[in-house]
C-alpha cells in the first residue's frame, strides 16, 4: 500500500516486479488515494486497485463513514499480508483496518511518524536517510523474507503500464525533450526565466512543456511565448506515462512526472533544491541529478529554502546535450 503522492507511488511501483519475480502466482492489490488510482489501473501485475479518499474524510462525517465502509469491505478479502510503504500514522491505521494476518511497515526509528510502527507486526529497520526506492524494496524483502539484491533495481523493467493513447503528435526528428514545470512545493520549482533559457538553448530539440495546475499552465504559456517550446494540453496520469515513454529526455524538479522517467527507463535530469537528491532519486547512467550543492537533512526539510534558483541553466543544458547525443 502507498496512498500518495504521485512521486511516492512511482518510487514504490518497482516492488511489484520484485514480488512477482519470487512469487509468480501471487495476487497483489494496491490501496491508493482516489486521484492517483488511474496511474495503477490496468497494471498487469496487480489484481485490483482500491481507491480511497482519506482527504475527503477529514472534513465530513458522511465522507468518513463512507471511507470506513470501503475499508470494511476490503477487510473481507482476508489478505495474508498488508505492506505499508507509506510509513505514516494514517497509512498504518488503514493497513491495520484492512485486517491482514500480518501487517508490515518501517520501524519507529525508520520513519518520521514513529507511532505508526506500533500498528505493525513486522518492522523493517531501514535508515530514513536511505534512498526511497531502496527503502521500499528493503521493506518488501524484509516482510516477505526475501534477499535484498540491488541488481533487481538496476536491471528493472518499466514499472508503470499505460495503454492510453497520446493525443499529441510528437516530432520524429529532432529529439523530443519534456520540461516538467511544477512540483508539490513552490521552493522545488525551477524559475520560469531560467527554464526558458534551458528551452532556448536546446535549439536542436523539440521542447514540450508539461503542466498540471493553472499556475503551471501560466508558466508554460510564458515560456512558450519567449522560446520555441510548445505547451502540451493537460494530461491524465496514463497519458503522462505514454508521453514520457516517447520522449528522449525529461527535465524537471523533484516531482512525480520527472520520477516517471526513471520508472520507465527513460533519460532524465532531476533538479533539486530543498530536498535531498541522493534520497529522492535513484541515479543511473541516464537518470541524473543536479542540485544546489547544499547539504539537506531529510528529517528537517525547509520548504522555504529557494536554493534551486542557484542552479545555472548552462549546467542543465550541458548535461542534457550529453544525454541526448551521448
Amino acid at each position: 500500500m502507498k496512498l500518495s503522492a504521485l512521486g511516492d507511488i512511482v518510487h514504490a511501483s518497482i516492488v511489484l516486479q520484485i514480488i512477482h519475480a519470487h512469487f509468480p502466482d501471487v495476487q497483489v492489490d494496491w490501496v491508493v488515494e482516489e486521484r492517483f488510482a488511474p496511474l495503477l489501473e490496468g497494471h498487469p501485475l496487480l489484481r485490483q486497485v482500491h481507491a480511497v479518499s482519506l482527504k475527503k474524510a477529514k472534513g465530513s462525517v458522511k465522507n468518513a463513514w463512507r471511507q470506513w465502509q470501503v475499508l470494511r469491505a476490503l477487510k473481507r478479502e482476508n489478505y495474508d499480508m498488508v505492506i505499508d510503504l507509506q510509513g505514516l500514522i494514517k497509512s498504518a491505521v488503514v493497513s491495520r483496518a484492512l485486517g491482514g494476518r500480518c501487517v508490515a511497515g518501517f520501524s519507529g526509528r525508520s520513519t518520521r511518524e514513529w507511532p505508526a510502527s506500533l500498528l505493525y507486526d513486522v518492522r523493517a529497520v531501514v535508515a530514513y536517510e536511505e534512498n526511497v526506492i531502496v527503502r521500499n524494496v528493503k521493506l518488501v524483502c524484509e516482510a516477505l523474507k526475501l534477499p535484498f539484491d540491488r541488481r533487481a533495481i538496476d536491471t528493472k523493467a518499466p514499472c508503470l503500464f499505460s495503454k492510453s493513447p497520446l493525443h499529441v503528435t510528437l516530432e520524429q526528428t529532432p529529439p523530443n525533450v519534456l520540461l516538467v514545470l511544477g512540483s508539490s512545493w513552490p521552493s522545488k520549482v525551477y524559475p520560469k526565466e531560467k527554464m526558458a533559457l534551458v528551452a532556448e538553448r536546446l535549439e536542436s530539440a523539440s521542447v514540450w512543456l508539461c503542466w498540471g495546475t493553472a499556475a503551471e499552465e501560466e508558466m508554460a504559456q510564458w515560456i512558450a511565448g519567449h522560446t520555441h517550446a510548445q505547451v502540451l494540453p493537460k494530461l491524465s496520469l496514463p497519458e503522462l506515462v505514454t508521453l514520457v515513454e516517447q520522449c528522449a529526455l525529461v527535465i524537471g524538479p523533484d516531482s512525480g512526472p520527472t520520477h516517471v522517467a526513471w520508472a520507465q527507463n527513460r533519460p532524465s535530469i532531476t533538479l533539486f533544491g530543498p530536498t535531498p537528491s541522493a534520497r529522492n532519486t535513484y541515479t543511473t547512467p541516464v537518470n541524473v541529478t543536479i542540485d544546489c550543492g547544499k547539504k539537506i537533512d531529510a528529517k528537517r526539510l525547509n520548504k522555504h529554502e529557494m536554493c534551486i534558483k542557484t542552479i545555472a541553466p548552462e549546467t542543465i543544458v550541458a548535461r542534457a546535450k550529453e544525454l541526448l547525443h551521448g
